[in-house]
């Protein structure tokens, strides 16, 4: 429907009669309660009164929740009131709203909250008796039952009806309830009683009594004021209320309470003392009362002030400057509402749409709406607050719209339903006709306008084809649509998909083929356990295939167990959509069993049970049991009885395990297919203890110092000690005697032990064995083994040592042994020791020979140097005495300049080489011959040729590259070797023809001309 004009219209709230169609108003809201639990009346009533038309519907809400009527007896909705029967406190306290609802919109009511008074017994039934000295102050404490509503305080003295008069000597703060005695006197003693009245409900409850009695140990001298009621530091007070201070003060003598103003200024007239000036109040407080207030306690022994701020605030519920219009407006027009409240403090604003929050919220109250669309019609509220209170306005949003054109083509397969929409952009709401052709359509068993206006027609034939048109009509005016009905053959399944059995690793397609109308896009798709198939992302498994619009066949590739289930073939047109669905089942391995259990464990078995996994449709064959433990690598294959545990059996017996171990077990299913996930570990159990059985291994020795016996072995495994306490028993006797002689290492990690004992012979043979024992007991021993004890030190030198030097880096060094009857100490060898005549001894060179070998050769020592050189005899026991130095001097160094200007000549399969002499420096060694060495260019074997002169001839064949170097000799060794000389190979027809003179330099000449040679051929 279209109006006029873009104007949006905005009318005064309902001044038309009550036959005008609108939304709901308040006239009666709800109000807050404060309810006393022990009302005789149980039952709460909140009230709320609306009118609409149509006529609303009433809800409430419970802090911000719908209340369900139906699921809560106690609850009922009457004439719109809510009514609460048997109120509770812990299910009822909170805040209530009125929720109003008619086709326009929704409203909800100011908030209205729902309180509880009450006031519980005193917890405690005895109080412990106040022993205070006569003249002392004293305070009784109230403390108050758990209550809610307003408390006021008082103190029976002894009996009831005899309550303590308050004075300027005793004082009951109606702030906390404790009662204050400024000066205790004898005949204050007594018995005590709080009583607490709820100024909301009437009830009273009393305290336990608290006895009052005097110490014997004298009586209080006097002392200044103490104050012990006083109130804040800063008072806000709002404008026109009641403001009470209380102040009151303990002393010997009884202090005076005085009040005045720091400012100078004069208490208001208006204010009254009461209870002997132990509390001031000032009525109808106003700006001109704020000030800082001063409490003055005073005796003769000094006096005391507490001081305070009362600070003045304006306090003003807010309330609405003006009212809230309804709001008509076109689509796509822009409406505009302001709300204005006032109030201290100022209010803040926020915007209700049917009773629910407008997001983002408004700022200063104003609300626009742009581009007005039916979605914005409603009912809206401005909701202003501040600390005091909230407000709720109300008002109505009416959206004109225009007409929705129908579809100008529909499609529908025959047999089908089809709803033809009709759905215009209309407020006030239209009423609909439908015409077929020029023809009014009647509604019959098939033909239905539904309450939006589209038309349904079910069990659709082909005479249904053809135009139609809805005609809607509301006050604004009529519009008609047409669109044309078009009925089209079904699509039908031809191949659906059948169930299949298959074994994981397989692949399969599943057919899916139909018939439809041509004319007609089609579309498949796949389902898997409800869940469309992403071809894309799961394409490692499965793919479209068919190849023709009518197939949409699904081939699944290596189905792994997660393809079991249900897979649905879709297929959809534009006028119908059908399914055929088939089930997958996969068998494959096992899956893995569950609650694997150690039931029982001894120190080698222990007993285990489990249930079986998923077979995955393939009986379970049998079951493999594996252990692991804090020394195994990885999980192992356990021995079991059965030995062989078939598929139906789900216990066994873990025989062969080590005792005092950890272990944890888990079991791994098989059938025919495979073998299975392994289970969930068991929990980790540790065997029971046992004798140990494993004896130490290696067991041997010997060495040491002197009048030592060193017996070793390899420590016992920890998983083999068979239980706690584990160590080990040395047990050893001279070699030929039948005696033991036992000691005990307590430690499950030695490897070693040292009998010492000074009238041990040296190097005697001993018979040893090394037990084992634990918790449990004595193990076996190991096999007896000989040992023998530590020998003696050679006691003699070596004898006749001779040294000569062998060239600059080495000499040679002999010597003769000690005489076999002159010495004590088995000889292993001799320990050469050599240091340079400017070196110390003690950072001498050492070789040391094996056995009987007397005599060695020390190399990489330094040219023309005088050494020292020393031999001693060593064993196991240590070194023996040194020979006597003797002194030998190296050969000066080889040459240190390499032979120069080497040429080489070729000629009839034959290298002739010829080279500088070599002159020694003055340091250096002389010239003793020339060291000629050569080698094929692939092998790293050489040869060498020694000559005395300065030439040397080579006959070597032509067919190999060959590498040659030269190098001076002389008695202090060989000198400094040339450079590397490459001779290339030559044919035999070069050789032939040709005798050529090379130098180093020249080589490059000799290459070119070969070059020359061959370009000439």
């Amino acid at each position: 429907m279209e109006i006029p004009s873009n104007i949006c219209h905005i009318f005064p709230l309902f001044n038309a009669d009550d036959n005008t169609l609108h939304g709901p108003v308040f006239l009666q809201e709800p109000n807050s309660v404060i309810f006393p639990l022990d009302s005789e009346e149980k039952k709460v009533k909140l009230s709320c009164e609306v009118k609409g038309n149509p006529r609303p519907t009433i809800g409430w809400k419970l802090n911000g929740t719908s209340i369900d009527i139906g699921m809560d007896y106690r609850y009922s909705v009457v004439e719109g009131n809510l009514l609460i029967n048997n109120p509770n406190k812990t299910q009822d306290t909170g805040t209530y709203q009125c929720v109003a609802t008619n086709p326009f919109g929704t409203i909800v009511s100011r908030e209205a909250k729902l309180q509880f008074a009450y006031l519980e017994n005193f917890k405690t039934r005895t109080r412990s008796t106040v022993s205070v000295r006569q003249g002392q102050g004293m305070v009784l404490l109230c403390g108050p039952p758990p209550h809610s509503g307003e408390l006021t305080y008082a103190w029976i003295f002894n009996e009831y009806p005899t309550f303590v008069h308050q004075d300027n000597r005793r004082f009951v703060s109606q702030e906390t309830g404790n009662l204050y005695i400024a000066k205790v006197e004898a005949s204050d003693v007594g018995n005590y009683t709080c009583v607490v009245t709820n100024t909301v409900t009437n009830s009273r409850v009393l305290g336990p009594p608290t006895p009052l009695i005097l110490r014997n140990d004298g009586v209080m001298g006097e002392y200044e004021p103490k104050i012990e009621v006083q109130f804040p530091e800063t008072v806000p007070s709002a404008k026109g209320t009641t403001v009470k201070l209380e102040c009151f003060a303990l002393g010997n003598p009884v202090p005076t309470i005085s009040w005045r103003r720091a400012d100078g200024k004069q208490i208001p007239r208006k204010a009254r003392r009461h209870r002997s000036s132990g509390l001031l109040e000032i009525p109808n407080f106003q700006q001109e009362d704020a000030g800082l207030y001063e409490c003055v306690a005073e005796n003769v022994r000094g006096k005391n002030v507490a001081r305070g701020q009362l600070t003045f605030y304006g306090k003003q519920t807010a309330y609405f400057q003006g009212v809230l219009f309804d709001g008509h407006a076109a689509i796509e027009e822009s409406v505009v509402w302001e709300c204005r409240a006032s109030g201290r403090p100022k209010p803040s604003y926020r915007w209700l749409k049917d009773g629910e929050p407008l997001l983002p919220q408004v700022e200063q109250g104003s609300l626009t709406i742009t581009n007005v669309s039916l979605s914005d019609a409603g009912m809206y509220q401005c909701v202003a607050e501040n600390r005091h209170g909230i407000i709720f306005a109300s008002a109505e949003l009416s959206v004109i719209g225009k007409f929705t054109f129908l579809n100008t083509l529909t499609l529908v397969k025959v047999g089908g339903e089809v709803i033809i929409e009709c759905k215009p952009k209309a407020s006030p709401r239209p009423t609909y006709s439908w015409k077929k052709g020029k023809d009014i359509l009647k509604e019959n068993e098939r033909i239905t306008v539904l309450d939006d206006g589209s038309l349904r027609i079910v069990n659709v034939t082909k005479s249904d084809a053809g135009s139609y048109t809805c005609v809607a009509t509301n006050h604004f005016g009529t519009a008609s649509s047409t669109g044309n009905l078009v009925v089209k053959d079904p699509t039908r399944v031809m191949v659906s998909p059948f169930s299949m059995d298959v074994t994981v690793g397989e692949s399969i397609v599943l057919p899916c083929q139909v018939s439809h109308d041509h004319s007609l896009d089609i579309m498949f798709t796949w389902s898997f356990n409800g869940h469309l198939i992403d071809f894309e992302k799961d394409g490692d498994h499965f793919e479209r295939v068919g190849g023709q619009d009518s197939a949409g066949d699904l081939m699944i590739r290596s189905i792994q167990l997660k393809h079991a289930g249900k897979y649905v073939c879709m297929v959809q047109t534009s006028v119908d959509k059908l399914s055929a669905a088939a089930d997958l089942i996969v068998r494959g391995p096992p899956g893995p069993p569950e609650a694997v259990t150690i039931d029982e464990i001894t120190d080698t078995t222990a007993q285990l049970s489990w249930r079986p996994g998923a077979d995955n449709h393939s009986p379970i064959t049998m079951y493999v049991v594996q252990a692991r433990t804090p020394f195994s690598v990885g999980w192992q294959a356990v021995s079991t009885v059965p030995e062989i545990i078939d598929g139906r059996t789900f216990t066994a017996t873990v025989v062969g395990l080590n005792p005092w171990v950890e272990y944890e077990f888990r079991v791994v299913a098989a059938n025919l297919i495979g073998i299975g996930e392994p289970s969930r570990p068991s929990e980790k159990r540790r065997t029971e203890e046992a004798l140990p059985e494993v004896t130490p291994a290696n067991v041997s020795g010997g060495g040491g110092s002197k009048s030592e016996l060193v017996i070793t072995w390899e420590t016992v495994p920890e998983e083999l000690q068979n239980g706690g306490g584990f160590g080990y028993v040395v047990a050893f006797r001279p070699f030929g005697t039948v005696s033991w002689m036992q000691t005990v290492v307590a430690s499950p990690d030695a490897a070693r032990y040292v009998f010492r004992n000074e009238t041990l012979p040296p190097f005697s043979p001993y018979e040893v064995k090394v037990g084992v024992y634990n918790n449990k007991g004595e193990g076996s021993f190991s096999p007896v083994t000989v040992v023998y004890s530590a020998e003696e030190e050679p006691t003699r030198a070596p004898t006749t040592v001779l040294a000569r030097s062998l060239s600059a880096s080495d000499v040679e060094v002999s010597w003769a042994p000690p005489w076999e009857n002159q010495h004590k100490g088995r000889i292993q060898g001799y320990e050469v020791r050599c240091w340079r005549h400017d070196e110390k001894e003690e950072n001498a060179k050492r070789i040391r020979t094996v056995g009987n070998q007397t005599s060695t050769k020390v190399s990489n020592l330094r040219g023309n140097a005088l050494y020292h050189l020393a031999v001693r005899a060593y064993n196991t026991a240590g070194t023996g005495p040194s020979s006597a130095a003797v002194n030998v001097t190296t050969k000066k160094p080889p040459p240190s300049q390499p032979p120069g200007n080497i040429i080489w000549n070729s000629s009839d399969s034959k290298i002739i080489l010829n080279w500088d002499q070599v002159k020694a420096l003055d340091n250096e060694s002389e010239v003793r011959g020339y060291k000629v060495l050569y080698r094929w260019n692939r092998q790293s074997s050489t040869s060498v040729i020694e000559t005395n002169k300065t030439s040397v001839e080579l006959s070597l064949p032509f067919d190999e590259d060959y590498i040659i170097e030269i190098k001076p000799f002389s008695d202090g060794g060989d000198g400094s070797s040339s450079e590397q000389i490459r001779i290339p190979k030559i044919s035999s027809k070069d050789g032939r023809n040709w005798d050529t003179s090379h130098s180093l330099t020249s080589i490059l000449i000799y290459m070119l001309n070969i070059l020359f040679h061959c370009n000439s051929l």
